[in-house]
């Protein structure tokens, strides 16, 4: 989680909502991502998506089967279904996404039972520090608007 909350930081180097992610396979790091919808232009560019997308390059399959994905924010419905597709074992994530968390706060698919993948979540590593992070970012950006 430390990797992502540094990749997050970039994030926010970047003016993206700081949100940072890694794929980890066999105890080793395989994908790193953080959100950058705003400079590509793609609704598709979270954490989550990039991470995954580095890791299959990485391995050389879109399946990441027996792969852990450690993020700072809870996943959305989009992340949270290309991790089913992508089979992603287990989900690891931060603070908790009250609007649009699809992992526990909104609704959990990850416990739907009609779905045919089911991958083990775990919420709430270093919550505290994956929360200031974007809070502080939303803090900054109030302020440069407030300025402007």
């Amino acid at each position: 989680m430390r990797e992502a909350l540094l990749l997050a930081a970039q994030a926010a180097e970047a003016g993206e909502v700081p949100v940072g992610a890694v794929v980890v396979k066999d105890g080793q790091i395989v994908g790193r991502g953080f959100n950058s919808p705003i400079s590509r232009h793609d609704p598709t560019a979270h954490a989550e998506i990039a991470a995954m997308r580095d890791a299959a390059r990485h391995l050389g399959n879109y399946r990441l089967v027996g792969c852990e994905l450690f993020v700072t924010l809870e996943p959305c419905l989009m992340c949270v279904g290309a991790m089913f597709h992508a089979r992603i074992a287990r989900v690891v994530y931060g603070a908790m996404e009250p609007k649009t968390g699809a992992a526990g706060s909104v609704f959990n698919l990850f416990t739907e039972p009609r779905l045919n993948h089911h991958a083990r979540i775990e919420g709430g590593v270093l919550a505290e520090e994956c929360g200031k992070i974007l809070s502080d970012f939303f803090a900054m950006r109030r302020a440069q608007q407030k300025s402007q």
